[in-house]
């Protein structure tokens, strides 16, 4: 990719948390490449450090957070981690879809209100008649029916499934160049979840904006990305084209993630155990020296008390061990 099609790279993006014992690592030497109009997801089981990018790129860690990059660069321009760079491409560049959609709206103002604020960042002189307008549109846009009415309402007036819809508004108003939807479909059951993936993936054929999606779910991944980075205890184990690593996953812990997805179509087995990982992630103050995934891992060796190297597949995956995949 080159640099005029990539929007985002950061290398060696490093987070640990100081506290009055040994410092939290949270994040280790992670790369992440988002190229223009691309969609990437981040994916891994809870713990593994999807939220904590998202929320570095945005300058939202807590303030004992320490952050550092090798290399970082927005659109073209050098960047760093300082707390007010980062916040100045909050809600101009970059926008985000909380993971939680029942908290991230203040219930103390209405719909149109929120939804005017939101933009005033990105256009400071506009007259607020106009932005009502803007937010109206939009908000029918993801599918909010007569959305006109709905502007004067409150948020506990809205399903979970139509307080995403419009959080995804809100992030939309700001015309961001790149959109984070963290985690978007947790909270919503499993009907509303469609919905909101459809709206999502309508939203990428009809913007230009690229898309960092953070979830656990390799189905959602599957749905809205056209590669992924699979996450381990902060580390990045393989990445890839989607349909390169859900066929032909390299890594132990992506097969393994994958072995624990549920088909929908299957026939219920109420005999048969569900798919797990046994063990638990590493305590991130402890981290390992060898392989990460060396303590959960069922082809583990003796030289996985080493570091593994980087391999590359010859269908461009690259991916973090000591075996040499099929």
């Amino acid at each position: 990719m080159t640099d005029t099609d990539t929007l985002l790279t950061v290398e060696n993006l490093n987070v640990s948390y100081r506290g009055n014992g040994r410092a939290a690592h949270i994040l280790d030497s992670v790369n992440i490449e988002i190229g223009r109009g691309q969609s990437v997801g981040l994916v891994g089981e809870s713990g593994s450090g999807k939220s904590t990018v998202a929320f570095a790129l945005l300058g939202l860690l807590a303030d004992n957070a320490e952050v550092s990059a090798s290399h970082a660069t927005f659109d073209g321009r050098v960047r760093s981690f300082a707390a007010g760079e980062t916040a100045s491409l909050r809600g101009t560049d970059i926008a985000i879809i909380f993971q939680d959609p029942m908290t991230a709206l203040n219930p103390m103002f209405t719909i149109g209100a929120q939804l005017v604020d939101i933009q005033r960042r990105r256009f400071p002189k506009e007259k607020r008649r106009m932005l009502w307008a803007r937010a109206e549109a939009v908000l029918a846009d993801v599918g909010v029916q007569d959305a006109a009415a709905r502007m004067h309402r409150y948020p506990h007036e809205f399903s979970g499934g139509m307080r995403q819809r419009v959080v995804i508004a809100m992030a939309l108003l700001v015309e961001p160049k790149l959109l984070i939807a963290d985690e978007p479909t947790t909270a919503l059951d499993a009907t509303i979840e469609a919905q909101v993936v459809e709206v999502l993936h309508r939203l990428r054929q009809r913007t230009s904006a690229s898309m960092l999606v953070v979830s656990h779910s390799m189905g959602l991944i599957a749905e809205l990305c056209d590669s992924v980075v699979v996450m381990y205890a902060g580390t990045v184990v393989e990445n890839g084209r989607v349909a390169d690593v859900l066929h032909h996953p390299r890594h132990p812990y992506t097969r393994a993630l994958l072995a624990c997805e549920l088909d929908p179509f299957a026939t219920f087995d109420p005999s048969q155990d569900l798919a797990t990982i046994p063990g638990g992630v590493p305590d991130p103050s402890h981290r390992p020296a060898g392989c990460i995934f060396a303590g959960r891992c069922p082809a583990r060796h003796d030289r996985c008390n080493e570091k593994p190297p980087q391999r590359q597949a010859r269908d461009g995956q690259n991916y973090t061990c000591w075996l040499e995949a099929a």
